[in-house]
């Protein structure tokens, strides 16, 4: 029986990068998907400078949209329109990305199974046993898992969770009116629910993902927000092609990365951005670093370099969330000013993170003001503006 040098559970952004850079570095690799490429995954699809980065000497990105105005509402109200000079964001469609990510791994060596899940994870001291849904039984040196947040590599090493989110999203198809008004131009709305906001995000000329998070827990409250989010923008007449749910689960901060010869990358390790919930940047460097440290032959490299270069944003992130949750009309406030707009052009770019913003002097001072505000308390529904029209 084969064993691979190294298995990687999950053929989604984490996994292909894992699988890209391992095979890259002569390592025998093989991906195994429970999917087949390409396949739909409830995203919102947006690339920030960050993950444009990451790849840019591995695909073609597949651009439905480039994003240079950005539309900011406080539940449907206080809205304002600003606009860059260049892209801002780049939107893609994850079944057209993720199958260029495949073909990328393949391109660089890796072999990929699809359609048949992972059921079990064993390992002892000199091997991993991968025991899937046909009865098949796959052995590897060293396993990736990145197969979500739910998967069995995150049961098997034993991920911890400090946040969990609920993500709802329906995929719209558009008439050329609704397409003119959306193109190039995404809409961001602070919500009624603490935490959480809504988007809408355009996909080249005939889809829109529109998509609603908060907390878990609040679900009533989140299904009502997205109901009367498609309804205030004049989309409710639309019939969606897709309309999904999903959780986002963040890791907590002594969560373990690596349980023995398995290692967990992107969502399987609970890697994303707390305040906006962003997950591919996370998921591609993840995947790469654990991808490098098994090629290096030093899987512990992979938990140092993930609490470098990763944690310290996402540290920063609940600092963020949890001003976001106490007094949102103040973000809302602070972006549209020139310096707050500056800061969103930087992190969207990539130029900037969310560490090197909450350690700026003014920043940390407005932080600390905001801890002594009140909470804040919504007012009465009021009518939309019509900016957000």
């Amino acid at each position: 029986m084969i064993i691979w040098d190294l298995v990687v559970v999950g053929g989604g952004p984490a996994g292909l990068s894992a699988a890209h850079a391992a095979a890259r570095a002569g390592v025998r690799t093989l991906v195994i998907e429970r999917a087949t490429h390409p396949r739909y995954k409830t995203c919102g699809g947006g690339l920030i400078g960050t993950s444009l980065a990451e790849i840019a000497d591995r695909i073609e990105v597949p651009v439905d949209d480039r994003v240079d105005r950005i539309t900011v509402t406080r539940d449907g109200r206080r809205a304002f329109t600003r606009r860059h000079s260049g892209p801002l964001l780049a939107m893609v469609r994850r079944e057209k990305f993720d199958d260029r990510l495949r073909a990328a791994a393949v391109a660089a060596g890796a072999e990929v199974r699809e359609g048949v899940p992972v059921r079990a994870v064993e390992q002892d001291p000199d091997e991993v046993r991968l025991r899937l849904a046909d009865g098949d039984v796959v052995r590897a040196r060293t396993v990736i898992g990145a197969d979500g947040s739910s998967g069995v590599t995150a049961r098997h090493v034993g991920v911890t969770f400090r946040q969990v989110d609920l993500g709802l999203e329906v995929e719209l198809p558009v008439p050329p009116d609704e397409q003119e008004r959306w193109r190039g131009r995404v809409l961001l709305d602070w919500g009624p629910v603490p935490g959480s906001y809504a988007w809408v995000f355009p996909k080249g000329d005939d889809r829109l993902t529109v998509g609603v998070i908060s907390a878990r827990g609040a679900g009533e409250r989140t299904r009502a927000y997205l109901r009367d989010f498609v309804a205030r923008l004049g989309l409710s007449g639309l019939t969606p092609e897709h309309d999904s749910g999903h959780l986002t689960r963040c890791r907590a901060e002594d969560a373990p990365l690596r349980r023995g010869r398995v290692l967990v990358a992107g969502d399987a390790a609970g890697l994303l951005e707390p305040w906006s919930r962003e997950g591919i940047s996370y998921a591609l460097r993840s995947g790469r670093l654990a991808g490098e440290a098994v090629a290096g032959g030093d899987p512990a490299a992979y938990e140092r370099e993930v609490h470098r270069q990763l944690v310290p944003a996402m540290r920063a992130g609940h600092r963020l969330l949890e001003v976001f949750e106490r007094r949102p009309d103040v973000i809302h406030a602070l972006l549209a000013t020139p310096p707050g707009w500056r800061m969103f052009v930087r992190f969207c770019h990539g130029r900037t993170s969310f560490e090197e913003l909450v350690t700026r002097g003014p920043v940390r001072a407005g932080l600390a003001l905001v801890d002594r505000l009140p909470p804040w308390r919504p007012r009465a529904a009021a009518a939309p503006d019509s900016a957000a029209r």
